[in-house]
């Protein structure tokens, strides 16, 4: 958990390390950057594998994991503005 000062809320899910959001990635309305914390890839790549049914995704090719940090991460980029799925 983070001191009170940077979490004000003390939520449990604030996550202070994570990369910068590029601003290209959410330039318009419609453009969403999804960042994903799994327990393992599988979860991760299942859920991104979801949104890909949906709507077109720039999907990630693996997960990362954070050094002294359970789970892994995951990133992709989804465009709601054209979608696959019915």
């Amino acid at each position: 958990m983070l001191p009170h000062q940077r979490n004000p809320a003390r939520r449990q899910d604030v996550v202070p390390y994570m990369n910068l959001i590029n601003e290209v990635h959410v330039q318009e309305p419609g453009l969403v950057v999804v960042d994903v914390a799994a327990a393992d890839a599988a979860t991760a790549l299942a859920l991104q594998d979801a949104l890909a049914a949906q709507w077109a995704t720039a999907k990630a090719d693996r997960v990362t994991r954070d050094p002294g940090q359970p789970g892994v991460r995951l990133r992709c980029y989804v465009d709601l503005r054209q979608p696959l799925g019915s």
